[in-house]
């Protein structure tokens, strides 16, 4: 009796075994998608990061024209824009009017997983006042079909609301 027993536990751990092969062969090409998608997202991000550095839009490349944008913290910035054109116009433009040069950003780390892409950076420009505007980033991308569709953005917005508090420059 005590072989037959034996047999039945070798036979259900032959089952689980080979359930748990089928499994792992069966998630594998998911694993090779999530890295593709992880390397993916981080080249886009840093290939537009790059780009800006150099003078581009950032926004222009990376947002989804509906995107979610949420600025975290409190002041009268903060708050969730809905599509870029809103985003734009409410959060960035008062920034950027006020603003001699770009702001350029130094990226100090961009980390990826599947479609997050967290970019950690400071930025620094300077006023139509001739002062430096300088801030420290961290936004984290929520991607899809190569582009940012949810964003969270958090930033000194004390140093933000200094330079808006400002008069725009006259174009």
């Amino acid at each position: 009796m005590t072989s037959l027993r034996l047999m039945h536990h070798l036979a259900r751990s032959a089952r689980a075994l080979v359930i748990a092969s089928v499994l792992v062969a069966a998630t594998a090409p998911a694993r090779s998608d999530q890295t593709d998608m992880t390397a993916r997202n981080e080249t886009i991000v840093r290939e537009a990061f790059d780009n800006w550095r150099a003078g581009g839009n950032v926004f222009a490349e990376l947002l989804a024209p509906d995107i979610k944008w949420t600025i975290h913290g409190s002041g009268p910035v903060a708050g969730t824009y809905v599509g870029v054109e809103d985003f734009v116009e409410r959060a960035a433009a008062p920034l950027t009017s006020r603003l001699a040069t770009p702001i350029v950003p130094e990226v100090h780390g961009i980390w990826a997983s599947g479609d997050t892409v967290i970019v950690r950076f400071d930025g620094s420009a300077t006023t139509t006042s001739g002062a430096p505007y300088t801030n420290q980033f961290a936004w984290i991308f929520r991607m899809n079909d190569d582009r940012v569709t949810e964003a969270e953005a958090f930033l000194d917005l004390a140093a933000y609301q200094a330079v808006v508090d400002n008069a725009p420059r006259a174009d």
